[in-house]
């Protein structure tokens, strides 16, 4: 009980990744065609809108990688007490989501924008935590 508790922060916040990142890759597994028409409305006025499929692949790659390497590393800090495959799901976390944030940008979604800001406050603190 005491490695749940010592590591209590890291735990609900690699919880929080796994939970945003699979969901999200989920959604746009099983959902590809209704993501990818919506996305191209979104991007239709920028440089990415030759590109929105590839864009959209590159993403979902990104989001499941770094959940599954999230949800690996709360097994390696309960089970062997390491925290590398946890570090590079928070560090992929935060790809994922400067690679959102910068396309809302792009497409001037500013509010779109604000809310990728706000998943970005944990998982930078996350890496910030699991720091050697």
């Amino acid at each position: 009980m005491n490695l749940y508790l010592q590591n209590a922060t890291v735990l609900l916040l690699l919880l929080f990744m796994v939970i945003t990142f699979l969901q999200s890759g989920m959604d746009k597994l099983l959902d590809w065609k209704g993501n990818l028409s919506w996305l191209k409305g979104h991007f239709s006025k920028t440089p990415f809108k030759n590109t929105v499929p590839l864009l959209l692949g590159v993403v979902l790659f990104t989001e499941v990688v770094a959940g599954l390497f999230c949800a690996v590393g709360i097994y390696q800090i309960l089970m062997e007490g390491s925290s590398v495959l946890a570090l590079y799901g928070a560090i992929l976390s935060c790809m994922a989501l400067l690679m959102l944030l910068f396309g809302q940008r792009v497409a001037k979604d500013y509010d779109g924008a604000r809310t990728i800001a706000i998943y970005f406050v944990p998982a930078i603190f996350l890496v910030f935590l699991l720091q050697p």
